[in-house]
């Protein structure tokens, strides 16, 4: 291994842990390229992962600017030494790509390469990409130390890359499910709104000529029933945008989504906070949604006149609480009922972020559901 200030076992170290902090598939890809380079002293470094059509689906590098880039033109194909790389077991050095009877010339505008350091980023069977370097510096050539560290970041790399791909997909899979679930929320409440708003429009029909008095009433009905369902609209599209919770932060959010529902519901829903500040912005989502399922049980369920959210200071964290005056239920009943009311997805948002949740109901009692966060 080298002894080099660059690339001691502390350079390796920092750069080991660098791809394993970064969560994006993007950002893994630039930081492996990155830390190749500087490690092993290069020119220039690349990495491309390949698509099913002969070409690379990402293709990133290091050491040669923007405007060469521009001027080497669309990303290559899998062809030559690159389609080499990511067909072979392990690394490769040449003395002078140029001379290799694989070498099919570069496209215009290309640096010139001489010496040359390429590896697979293989996941079992897969393979993921493949990693390429040219032109040590300071040196005629790259040496068996400088292909054993290669293969060695190869290996991180493709845990680093696996690891981002699952992360980008349990995202995916998470915001598919949100959007299922908000869907089916708008469904259930928009859809009575508009069939009661139907029917009370074809009963102020039918009463126009024979009582006009109450035809009046129903047609106020009708517009307090549009009124209302173009809050829960407003209140559903709301919760689409989480973005709020990074320009507003949670309690702003929190604030503004219980004042929406105090308007779309009969039923009184309050806010209070007390010294909350700032919470890991994963806690914060956290909070935010299991206010939001809370609510929705709260409103849709209970049958409650009041709904209070609180959310106080405990520590270095905090407590949200959402009570209602409605009818209550029996924890454990309706967990053996298999209606469980969002409460499965509640307990594990509040797990997630190390968090705990509590339910306290009874029947003819209202509900609290209580769910305490520990803060940074």
């Amino acid at each position: 291994m080298h002894n080099g200030p660059r690339t001691g076992l502390a350079a390796v170290s920092t750069a080991l842990l660098a791809m394993s902090r970064r969560l994006e598939v993007r950002d893994v890809l630039r930081t492996i390229v990155v830390s190749a380079r500087e490690l092993l002293d290069a020119e220039y470094a690349a990495l491309g992962v390949p698509d099913d059509h002969g070409g690379f689906a990402q293709f990133v590098v290091d050491g040669i600017t923007d405007e060469q880039w521009r001027r080497i033109g669309p990303l290559p194909r899998q062809h030559g030494i690159l389609a080499a790389m990511l067909h072979q077991d392990g690394p490769e050095r040449l003395a002078d790509v140029r001379k290799d009877p694989r070498f099919e010339g570069w496209p215009p505008g290309h640096p010139e390469m001489s010496d040359f350091l390429g590896a697979p980023v293989r996941d079992g069977e897969e393979t993921l990409g493949a990693l390429f370097l040219a032109n040590k510096k300071g040196a005629p050539g790259f040496t068996d130390e400088d292909e054993d560290l290669l293969s060695l970041l190869a290996q991180h790399a493709a845990i680093a890359l696996t690891n981002a791909r699952l992360y980008e997909r349990s995202r995916e899979l998470t915001i598919a499910e949100e959007r299922s679930r908000l869907a089916h929320e708008l469904h259930d409440a928009v859809s009575q709104k508009l069939f009661s708003l139907r029917l009370t429009a074809q009963a102020a029909a039918a009463l126009v000529d024979r009582d006009p008095a109450r035809a009046k009433g129903e047609l106020q009905q009708v517009a307090a029933l549009a009124a209302e369902a173009a809050d829960e609209l407003r209140a559903a599209v709301t919760e689409l945008r989480p973005a709020a919770l990074d320009e507003d932060g949670l309690v702003a959010t929190l604030r503004n989504h219980v004042r929406v529902l105090d308007r779309a519901h009969a039923a009184r829903v309050t806010f209070t906070c007390d010294g909350v500040r700032a919470l890991p912005a994963t806690q914060e989502e956290a909070l935010l949604r299991v206010a939001q399922e809370a609510l929705h049980n709260a409103l849709r369920h209970s049958g409650a006149d009041l709904v209070e959210v609180t959310l106080v200071r405990r520590g270095g964290g905090a407590v949200l609480r959402v009570t209602d005056n409605g009818q209550g239920f029996v924890p454990s009943a309706v967990r053996r009922a298999g209606r469980h009311l969002g409460m499965v997805s509640m307990r594990d948002r509040a797990s997630g972020v190390g968090g705990r949740l509590a339910v306290h109901s009874e029947p003819g009692t209202g509900t609290t559901i209580e769910m305490e966060v520990p803060g940074g």
